[in-house]
């Protein structure tokens, strides 16, 4: 039996207004997903680069040894972007409101690097003042002959001739755990 032109007509008037349903929510959709998009791109109450900020913070290490906190102190300031800490800090406090709390791992190459055998380094222990008694653990500051630049070491060892000295940062190849407090923006 063929479907008369009537009935034709009908179905083709409901299959234009479901098609027109569909764009419809498509439509929406699309609009809500920039929506999303543009609230956290632009939104003025989270953190994002170029803001001052303000964290209290703990940092651990792997096995859960604190090795520095400002809890209870002054609120650590700076600048996304800036670089003035590490980059993984930096990282995890963008897209953070202010009031509110998150712990996050950083590896070693977002914190303060790999530990570098090539920066031990053994010198002549006349570069050292007479003044000094070395002691190896201590940090001393150097000026490098090099280029005059300050270099900041800790002496691992040494005999009567010679020091051996680390420019390793102390915390260089250190996997760490960061418990962080967004307190808010710094006024500009």
């Amino acid at each position: 039996m063929k479907k008369s032109e009537k009935l034709k007509g009908k179905e083709a008037i409901a299959a234009r207004k479901i098609q027109r349903t569909q764009y419809v929510i498509a439509g929406g959709a699309v609009i809500c997903i920039l929506l999303v998009i543009g609230f956290f791109l632009f939104n003025p109450f989270v953190a994002k680069n170029g803001d001052t900020v303000m964290v209290y913070y703990t940092g651990t290490f792997e096995n859960g040894t604190v090795f520095d906190s400002n809890i209870g102190g002054n609120p650590l300031a700076f600048t996304l972007g800036h670089h003035a800490v590490i980059t993984g800090l930096e990282e995890a406090v963008i897209g953070m409101a202010p009031d509110t709390t998150k712990t996050v791992n950083i590896s070693y190459d977002k914190a303060y690097g790999p530990y570098r055998q090539d920066l031990i380094q053994v010198l002549n222990r006349s570069e050292l003042p007479d003044n000094i008694d070395p002691v190896v653990g201590q940090m001393y500051s150097i000026r490098r002959t090099t280029d005059g630049a300050v270099a900041y070491v800790r002496l691992v060892g040494f005999n009567e001739s010679s020091l051996t000295v680390d420019q390793n940062h102390l915390l260089a190849g250190e996997n760490l755990t960061f418990a962080v407090q967004f307190i808010g923006f710094a006024k500009k």
